[in-house]
């Protein structure tokens, strides 16, 4: 019984790629396990009074970055969200052990095909405002796999609803 709530308490923290659907399918998964969703991108928006995309270009990626792992600790210590993470956030090995110690990471797996369709005809997303975004893409998940590969769960979410991915989160949650 103990075990049980304990586990109700744990986080659930989204981690993957750009366009992966984090923030989607968070939200459906906040629906179907009664659970608040913070977004870490949002939170750093409202906090620094602009988008992601103006703070890469008026401060730098480094600075992004700081703002990112204030913003990280600082969910890491809530109990019993759902913390949908920045594209980036595991490439700090501080996030991932503060978001690991009351959390559990669950990895959106996805085609970089699927990314790059989606992401093609935005400006929003600076780290792939390039030529050859599928290229870029392809090349930044293989750097950025075996950071994944610390995750808890890991889900193809290639192809899936929002809704679809959701319920099989919540399935593997339960062998977590």
């Amino acid at each position: 019984m103990l075990e049980s709530s304990m586990s109700t308490n744990k986080n659930i923290v989204m981690i993957g790629f750009m366009a992966s659907g984090k923030s989607l399918i968070s939200r459906s998964l906040a629906k179907k396990m009664n659970r608040n969703v913070v977004s870490t991108d949002q939170l750093i928006e409202q906090r620094e009074g602009c988008s992601i995309k103006e703070i890469f270009a008026q401060q730098g990626e480094a600075y992004f970055r700081r703002v990112e792992a204030d913003v990280v600790a600082e969910l890491a210590q809530r109990e019993g969200i759902i913390i949908d993470c920045g594209g980036g956030v595991i490439l700090n090995p501080d996030n991932v052990a503060h978001l690991k110690h009351n959390g559990v990471l669950v990895h959106l797996n996805i085609d970089p095909h699927i990314v790059a369709d989606r992401v093609k005809a935005s400006d929003k997303r600076p780290l792939l405002n390039v030529d050859d975004v599928l290229e870029t893409v392809v090349r930044m998940m293989d750097e950025r796999a075996p950071y994944y590969a610390q995750a808890d769960i890991s889900v193809d979410v290639s192809g899936l609803e929002p809704d679809e991915a959701a319920d099989q989160i919540q399935e593997r949650m339960q062998n977590v």
